[in-house]
């Protein structure tokens, strides 16, 4: 099993949720976000100055068995694409174990096939 973490665009998101729910991604976690990017400058903006160095993002977190990691990972590197800096990233790590809260099973089998 893979958790995917996704740092995408704001303006992004539902683009990328849509797409996720056409590919049978059906279950995904998201949050806002504020982070920190190479660009940092300050900006003005009808006379304010304001600085550019705080990011806000979405954090979409996927956990899936290892078949749907390349097609989860295709969906997000095509619909979270901009072409400009600070598109995002994409992480993918191990998972060791899962366990329904409901049945106590645990393993993948804990996690549903796409359809």
């Amino acid at each position: 099993m893979k958790r995917i973490e996704a740092i995408i665009r704001r303006t992004r998101f539902e683009d990328v949720k849509e797409a996720l729910l056409q590919s049978d991604i059906n279950w995904f976690e998201y949050h806002s976000v504020h982070g920190i990017g190479q660009s940092r400058q300050e900006r003005i903006y009808r006379g304010v100055q304001y600085s550019t160095d705080v990011i806000e993002r979405i954090a979409l977190t996927i956990i899936c068995r290892d078949i749907f990691v390349e097609p989860t990972i295709e969906v997000l590197l095509r619909e979270a694409h901009t072409g400009e800096v600070g598109d995002g990233r994409i992480f993918v790590s191990d998972v060791i174990d899962t366990w329904s809260i409901r049945t106590g099973e645990h393993g993948d089998t804990v996690l549903r096939d796409r359809k």
